[in-house]
Formats: structure tokens, sequence, C-alpha cells
């Protein structure tokens, strides 16, 4: 199928776009959808104050509006004010720095289609909330960030505009250079910071929230990012939904054992994000970058390692399906934990970014499958698919996987069950240009 030139549209009048292709619906007619701003919170009563009274600002419809105050255990609960807002609080124990818990906790408590969150200490701007949904209410896909400044704000009256101060070179740079993320390559998100970041609930649901296991600041929203990506999520930064960080940026404060701080923040995403740039020491992981599912029919084990030594170059972990499986794995006898008998399980599917399957006695050399998989990161490219006399290697990309996977098998689908393939574009790959061919069923494997 071609891929689609325009939104594609769901069965309740949504819509969603091929590839990341969020600008296709720029001109659409607004819709205002109910948001449900969800706030973590932790003894930051002036801080807080300051946020719900310009949430009561915002040109935003308030009775659109509930505002969820999610306390992370505070010595004392927040104080709500009297408010034109539903403005609602939860609360947790304190067991540690638990943002992520926190905004999943808020999250649960309100039933609004899109979900805003925003830090205790950042103020939004009169037009922020209408500026961050605007696309989120029309693409449920979308997950969108907004522009968070910074400025000391303990000093001004609500009527004062704030003196900025240095906002983050490497991420207004790379704003730019992707076109306020239009753009996407295997970093882009990194560019993606909860303190303003507006999703569906549809997305945050389907893609079950943020990782709870992150207890300790930063981390927890690269790591919903990049399982959002995985998960077929639109990215787009909205450079017009401003609000104001009090303070200036982490970068610039005052902060005990910084590296050791950030050291461990990059070990515990390590284990969670397939970046390769995140796993650059070698380290093995039990979270792959590429699931491998080899099909064991019609080999022998000497035949499944020639197919299986292909993958090995990357950071795979391989899944061998068919009744012969785990017979074969067994005389293989490789305790090799990157190697498992059945399917591939749902969250490594939800959380890697290649899948790859083959059928035949694939003999495919490690720079072929190195090709494969660059192939596969071209932009709106969801599938690559080769074959030859007895083969066939097909590697998916899991954003175009499990985009397709949210609108076939939920209660909101494809308007036109056409559409189904017409998100992403197929390539089809030339067999000797990768070196694919059929292996021998008892290859040599002597030295």
């Amino acid at each position: 199928m071609t891929l689609a030139d325009g939104p594609i549209p769901l069965s309740d009048g949504r819509f969603t776009v091929p590839g990341n292709r969020w600008d296709l619906l720029a001109r659409h007619t607004e819709t205002d959808a109910t948001v449900g701003v969800v706030i973590p919170f932790y003894n930051q009563q002036r801080e807080l104050d300051r946020v719900l009274a310009a949430l009561e600002r915002q040109t935003y419809p308030a009775h659109l509006v509930q505002v969820i105050v999610a306390d992370d255990g505070s010595a004392r609960a927040p104080s709500l004010p009297r408010s034109p807002l539903d403005i609602r609080m939860v609360r947790q124990d304190d067991l540690g720095f638990r943002a992520a818990a926190a905004r999943n906790l808020g999250a649960a408590a309100t039933d609004a289609a899109v979900l805003c969150f925003l830090d205790a200490d950042t103020v939004p701007e009169p037009g922020y909330v209408r500026a961050i949904t605007r696309l989120p209410a029309r693409l449920p896909d979308a997950l969108v960030v907004g522009r968070r400044r910074y400025a000391h704000l303990d000093a001004l009256p609500g009527d004062v505009a704030p003196q900025p101060l240095p906002e983050p070179r490497w991420l207004s740079d790379a704003y730019a250079a992707t076109g306020n993320l239009l753009h996407l390559d295997h970093r882009s998100y990194r560019y993606v910071i909860s303190s303003v970041m507006c999703c569906t609930a549809d997305l945050f649901t389907d893609i079950a929230g943020f990782d709870e296991s992150f207890v300790g600041y930063g981390g927890e929203d690269w790591e919903f990012a990049h399982r959002a990506l995985a998960g077929g999520a639109v990215l787009h930064h909205a450079p017009d939904a401003v609000a104001w960080h009090h303070g200036p940026d982490w970068a610039g404060r005052d902060v005990p054992h910084r590296a050791a701080v950030k050291n461990a923040e990059a070990l515990a995403l390590s284990r969670s994000i397939t970046d390769p740039d995140a796993r650059r020491t070698g380290l093995r992981y039990a979270l792959p970058d590429v699931a491998v599912e080899i099909d064991s029919t019609g080999h022998t084990a000497s035949s499944l390692v020639k197919t299986i030594s292909g993958f090995l170059g990357e950071d795979v972990g391989i899944w061998v399906r068919g009744e012969s499986a785990e017979r074969l794995l067994e005389t293989v006898g490789a305790p090799d934990e990157r190697l498992h008998a059945g399917p591939v399980p749902p969250d490594v599917l939800r959380r890697c970014r290649f899948v790859v399957t083959t059928d035949g006695r694939v003999d495919l050399p490690r720079a072929g499958v190195t090709s494969l998989l660059s192939s596969c990161s071209g932009e709106s490219v969801g599938t690559v698919e080769a074959s030859a006399p007895g083969v066939a290697v097909t590697c998916r990309a899991t954003w175009a996987r499990n985009r397709a996977l949210r609108w076939t098998t939920g209660a909101v689908r494809f308007a036109d069950s056409a559409d189904a393939g017409r998100f992403s574009r197929t390539v089809t790959v030339d067999p000797e240009s990768i070196g694919l061919r059929c292996g021998a069923q008892e290859p040599d494997l002597s030295w």
C-alpha cells in the first residue's frame, strides 16, 4: 500500500497520521477536549499556589479542566484554594522521590480525554493549556512537549513578566534542527520533558503510563518517551505552550554529587532504554534493541546456529518458535541468555525498536543485518522485507507495529480498515544487496 498523503480518519472522528506527520493536522479545526492537569507535589505550597492561580487564568474553558494534585508523601498535605476549577488531591506514602508513581496516581484519578503533566514549580502562561492540548485533542497518538522557560519567580506579582534565565541550548537547538520534532531519529525521546508534557489518556493507558521503578530525580520522562515512541506515538514540540520554571535549569543549580546523580540515572536508563547511545559500554541487558523471532521449521541445530550468528553483532534477543524450538536449542547447548524458546514476550515488543522475523534457513551476514536495520530506521519506514528462494526476512519498526495494533484491536479503529497499512512505508530490499540466501541444512561449522 502507498503512504497516506493526509490525516487518516479513526472511527470516533479523530485522526492518526502517516509516520510522524503531525503537521498534516496543523490547519484542521480545533477541538476542545476534557483536560486533566496532573501536578506532582512535594512540600512546595508556595510554588503550587502560583501554578494553581495561573491555571485559573487559562484561556481554555474552565469547565473542561480538572486539576489533580498528586502528593508524593509531603509531611503536610497541600492546601487547595477555593477555585472555579475542579481541583482534587491524591496522596501516596513518602518512599523516596517517586514522581513517576505520583503522575500515574494523578492520571488514574481523572477521566479526562487529554492528560497535561505540569510540575508544581512550573507556572503556565495563559495560553498554555490550549496550545499544548491542541494536537492531542485531534490526534490521540500525539505526545507533545511544551517550552519550559526559567526565571526567579518569588518576588514577582502575577502581572509582571519574569526576567528569563538561560534555557538549555542543547534542547532549543534540537527543536530547531528537527522542525519542532517533525523529523525524528533514535535520540528524539530525549527532547521530551515531563514537566511540560501532554498526551491523550488513550496513549497513556496503551503504553502503561510511567515506569514506577524509577525512584530519585530524573530519567522517568526519557524512559516514558522512549517507550511511547516504540508504542507508535507522534512527537511534537509546541513552542507556544510556555511555562516558567522557578529557578534555573538543572545545569545551573548547585547540585551535590552531580556526576554521581547523572551516572545513577544513566545506569537506570540503560536497563530500560535500548537507544544504542545509552549502551555504548557494550554491556548486554535483558531488554534488547532488536527482537528476532526465528521459525524453527526445516532447521537442524547447525543451520539454526548459522541463522542466529548473523544477528549476534547487534543488541538482540533471539526467540525460536515452532514445535522443535526447545529441542534444537537444547542440542545447540549454548547457555547464552540471548536465546529463548517461544514467541517474543509482549513487554519486549512494547520497548524494543525493531522486530525481525525469519522464514526458512536464513543465511544473512552481519553486515546484511546492519543494512536491514538501517533501512528500517528511515523516515516513515515501518517494514523492510527481503526474500530469496526458500527464505524470507522481515524487519518491522515497533512504532508501526504497535500503532497498527492500537487502531485495529481496540474500541476505536481505523474508519477504513484499508488504512491499517497506509501510515508507514514498506521497503523491499534486493536479497543480493544484503547477502541473503537459503542456507544448507547442515552447514560446515568446523574450524
